[in-house]
């Protein structure tokens, strides 16, 4: 009886899967959803309650302060809706692909991957209904955003959280020569 098997081939190479699971995939749709809903919920309770440029004292330098936004972060690219929207669409496949290849590598993706997506996804459904999202809360000493944009930068967080603990982990010892020569 023979073998199938490659004799020149090691046996320590092992294939895992990165790509994302079932699970993974549900992890990822439920923070997306959720941070959608969020965003979604909160501009529209601001654009019912305030007009336009009105604001509403919360407590200390919070403010809820109905704007829009027409670019990015800053009022960056205001002219240039359609390329923002583009990129914006282009970044959320991405970040889909990425996922679907990748989502198995570390526990955390699908929920920082799921805030990045569903932030991202929010501002972008403003972009193609209104032509512009809305802002609301002011902190006055920075410029007014919104929760899909706290979502964007705590997944970002997270996610650089988990690639600075991830390279801190501590390395299994590399056998020396003489220990593989023996």
């Amino acid at each position: 009886m023979g073998s199938t098997t490659n004799g020149l081939q090691p046996v320590s190479v092992a294939e895992r899967s990165l790509a994302a699971g079932a699970w993974q995939w549900a992890g990822l749709a439920a923070v997306a959803l959720a941070a959608v809903t969020a965003d979604q919920l909160t501009k529209h309770v601001v654009t019912s309650t305030l007009a336009l440029d009105e604001s509403e004292h919360v407590i200390g330098p919070l403010s809820i302060h109905h704007v829009q936004n027409s670019g990015i972060a800053f009022g960056l690219f205001s002219s240039d809706t359609v390329i923002v929207t583009a990129v914006t669409a282009g970044a959320v496949i991405w970040m889909i692909v990425f996922f679907a290849r990748s989502g198995a590598r570390h526990p955390v993706l699908p929920a920082a991957l799921g805030l990045l997506i569903g932030g991202s996804l929010s501002n972008l459904v403003d972009r193609i209904r209104l032509h512009h999202v809305t802002d609301f809360i002011d902190v006055k000493w920075w410029p007014a955003f919104n929760l899909a944009d706290s979502f964007i930068v705590v997944g970002v967080a997270i996610l650089l959280g988990a690639l600075i603990a991830a390279d801190r982990a501590p390395k299994p010892p590399r056998r020396s020569l003489d220990v593989a020569a023996r």
